[in-house]
């Protein structure tokens, strides 16, 4: 037996035991793999699951953040709260700062788009709207309307609004049937908006569609146009008969996202003039 070697024990070993208890030594000490295996594998599981979960939710509370902070750097950007040439401190209480917050600005940005001016004045609200400004280019060979930057300029000068204003700007969203030249017009006029405005010294909000249509109620697919110059004739009587054709979709728009910005709705009791 010394000679024979450990594999020789072992059998020997093996055979010299009854069957029976052969069979329940080896029933027993597969019972105990598979059970140190199980609960080591859910162990390790559970930890895995766990851990995945908390950084699972730990990256989108991040990316949250990021975004957020990007849209807080991107709003900043836009916000111009001081003249130029005038050195106010953060805690001053000057006359244009304090009348900045009585006056809205809306833009819809279009090239056949228009700017509106709200004023409020103790419980009285006055409105303006305009045509955007356009000239006529060549394109191509075709004849094309562009925002008129120099008219746009003059024509935010005579509205002797505070610096500091807030200017709701429609955001620009190309649609696939636009075409080029579609989107290329809608980028250039809601560029130049922006920096006309801030180059001004208002403060811009840039606003999407679906937020102002949603607040009156022009989101669905079976509203149109009309309506929306419906609605806005409702919220400025007086400015009814500049409303009536299908093309002064245009002041209707700029209107509603300076009703938007100003924070008014259609039961409003405040007069509008």
């Amino acid at each position: 037996m010394e000679g024979l070697p450990l594999q020789s024990h072992s059998n020997s070993f093996m055979n010299s035991l009854p069957s029976s208890k052969l069979k329940l030594k080896l029933h027993h000490f597969r019972f105990l793999c598979t059970s140190s295996f199980s609960s080591i594998c859910s162990s390790e599981i559970s930890t895995i699951s766990s851990s995945s979960v908390r950084k699972d939710s730990s990256g989108k509370a991040k990316l949250a953040i990021a975004h957020a902070q990007l849209k807080d750097n991107w709003l900043a950007s836009l916000s111009c709260p001081f003249p130029l040439g005038h050195d106010y401190s953060s805690n001053s209480s000057s006359p244009d700062r304090n009348a900045a917050s009585e006056c809205v600005i809306g833009v819809d940005p279009d090239v056949s788009g228009a700017v509106a001016l709200l004023r409020t004045d103790e419980s009285i609200s006055s409105a303006q709207v305009y045509d955007s400004p356009h000239v006529q280019i060549l394109v191509g060979g075709r004849k094309r309307k562009r925002l008129d930057a120099k008219s746009i300029v003059q024509l935010l000068h005579s509205f002797n609004a505070p610096i500091g204003t807030t200017a709701y700007l429609e955001q620009s969203n190309p649609f696939p049937k636009d075409g080029k030249q579609g989107w290329w017009g809608g980028g250039f006029g809601y560029g130049l908006w922006i920096g006309v405005l801030v180059g001004l010294g208002f403060s811009v909000v840039p606003v999407p569609p679906l937020a102002w249509k949603n607040k009156f109620e022009l989101s669905g697919k079976d509203t149109s146009k009309d309506d929306s110059r419906r609605i806005a004739s409702e919220l400025f009587p007086s400015l009814t008969p500049l409303l009536k054709r299908k093309k002064d979709h245009g002041r209707a728009d700029a209107l509603l996202i300076a009703a938007y910005g100003k924070g008014l709705k259609l039961n409003s009791k405040t007069p509008l003039t």
